[in-house]
């Protein structure tokens, strides 16, 4: 079918996503590969020590993305979208957004940087004996329920940014599965809240006389592939201000940026997993038993589909090497020979490729905010090396680049080394592999596993979102994600894949060694308030 017919008659699936720098929009087609896109770069915004977005920064930027994709369908096809045969929504993952019965906003929405929870996370772990990482939502409850927020007691919803979203285009308190494990631990067994430790919870609710329990305020959870909800006349004219959008369009659960990464690489299934490197990077791996300990540095969430996932999430991963680019490319301004933003990047990365494995004893850290996995409570981009070494290019570079990966080496070392988790291969995506068989090959090295990107890598969570979408069209009864993923979207799929190679593996290692031995420098730096002028 000829790509202006299947927009016409709804042949498509749309999925948006709300990343933490760019809000995305990809149109599918019947063939699964996208077919027209639109985008709104933002950013979050540091408020009463909280890191957050407003919500009328978020419909500026989903209206907009959506408008852009409109006229990119209009520019290649000469069609106006008017119609849409499925639809998708994911963001960020987990945060905090709490709604009173009205539908009012209580408090600001506190995203997954923010690293404030710290002893709330550490009291719902040892009470559930499930570890309970600071970004979860119920983390953020916890903690405002024992500061004593007023609005705890108001409060009628509690969903994240992904849920907020879908909820005001369909009118639907619903969560993927996904998502959802990062509000609350799952009950593999039922895929729905696990319900002890819903029930320990309420003790807590009725300890501090808040009159509802902890499943009045969640939404429903649903798998991938579950009806979600349509779009309502009210949601069409939100989502297309022009007017031109039809209601009625059938919605997939919403998910988070872990479950469309997943989907986006094809790591739904036991034995796989991916990692993605962007504004934070983190690794999954799908699990073919349960782990055999409580690990602070290992989350416990789920495939969109509901399959238990090991995760190690960091908070960081290009900010600061996105910030020392952009310093180079000052520089050559500056000397009157500018490079595109493409071919500097490219330049950077092949030059930290050539530089020694260890990185000629630089030490290099990468913190905007705290990073839980390496035990900081605040984060400084830092660096410092050893003054009688030599000093080059490649070796700051590498380091910069190494910086990412270190924190997400802690904690993967656990789930393969010491819980002898099961990995045939890791699936990587985000900018940090755009430059090709350069980031790829020192992730492999860093962790000592094949790491495969596929040529759909760059289209990202925004793509996995539509394939969701899709799937929810599609979805024959009784039909797996990962069934319809391998015969619908991947059969033919070229993927590279980077083996570990023995002098990345050992300078990595090297490096590693210092990055550990430098931590409490790192801690000193995150706890000195710097003025700025």
């Amino acid at each position: 079918m000829d790509i202006p017919t299947a927009i016409q008659t709804a042949r498509t699936a749309l999925g948006l996503e709300l990343g933490s720098t760019r809000i995305k929009a990809v149109l599918i087609g019947p063939g699964c590969q996208p077919i027209a896109s639109g985008a709104y770069d933002w950013e979050n915004r540091l408020e009463n020590g909280l890191w957050t977005y407003r919500l009328e920064d978020v419909w500026t930027g989903v209206q907009a993305a959506y408008r852009a994709l409109k006229e990119d369908a209009a520019q290649k096809y000469g069609v106006t979208l008017t119609r849409l045969g499925a639809l998708g929504v994911s963001a960020m993952m987990h945060g905090y957004l709490p709604f009173g019965k009205e539908g009012r906003q209580l408090a600001s929405f506190r995203t997954w940087r923010n690293t404030v929870t710290e002893e709330e996370a550490a009291l719902l772990t040892e009470r559930f004996q499930f570890n309970i990482p600071q970004r979860w939502s119920i983390a953020h409850l916890y903690r405002a329920i024992r500061l004593g927020e007023p609005h705890v007691k108001d409060l009628d919803y509690l969903t994240t940014l992904a849920g907020y979203v879908h909820w005001k285009l369909t009118g639907q308190k619903v969560m993927g599965v996904g998502e959802a494990a990062g509000m609350f631990p799952i009950d593999s067994a039922s895929g729905g809240f696990h319900p002890k430790m819903l029930a320990q919870f309420d003790e807590i609710l009725k300890e501090n006389g808040l009159g509802y329990t902890l499943e009045d305020v969640l939404p429903t959870v649903l798998p991938a592939g579950a009806p979600a909800g349509e779009l309502t006349p009210q949601g069409a004219k939100l989502l297309d201000p022009a007017g031109d959008l039809e209601p009625g369009v059938p919605f997939c659960p919403p998910e988070g940026d872990a479950g469309t990464g997943m989907t986006a690489t094809n790591s739904v299934a036991p034995r796989t997993g991916n990692v993605s490197a962007g504004t934070s990077i983190f690794a999954m791996v799908v699990l073919e038993r349960p782990l055999s300990r409580v690990y602070p540095e290992l989350d416990l969430v789920a495939t969109p589909s509901g399959r238990p996932v090991a995760m190690v999430h960091c908070n960081t991963c290009t900010s600061d090497w996105d910030a020392w680019v952009k310093l180079f490319g000052q520089l050559l301004e500056k000397a009157g020979s500018p490079l595109a933003k493409p071919a500097l990047y490219d330049l950077l990365y092949q030059e930290a490729l050539a530089g020694p494995p260890d990185c000629g004893g630089v030490v290099s850290y990468n913190c905007y905010s705290g990073e839980p996995v390496v035990d900081l409570p605040a984060g400084r981009p830092l660096f410092f090396r050893q003054p009688e070494l030599p000093f080059g290019l490649g070796a700051f570079l590498r380091a910069q680049l190494y910086a990412a990966m270190a924190p997400l080496k802690t904690g993967m070392d656990l789930l393969l080394d010491r819980e002898k988790a099961a990995l045939d291969v890791l699936c990587g995506h985000g900018g940090l592999f755009k430059t090709p068989m350069v980031g790829q090959r020192l992730m492999a090295g860093a962790l000592g596993v094949p790491v495969s990107v596929a040529e759909t890598a760059g289209e990202g969570g925004p793509w996995g979102m539509a394939l969701l979408a899709m799937f929810r069209k599609e979805k024959a009864p009784g039909e797996a994600l990962e069934d319809w993923l391998n015969a619908k979207v991947f059969a033919s799929a070229k993927t590279v894949t980077a083996q570990p190679q023995p002098e990345d593996r050992e300078g990595f290692a090297r490096f590693h060694r210092r990055y550990l031995a430098g931590l409490p420098v790192e801690r000193a730096a995150g706890e000195l308030e710097l003025e700025a002028e």
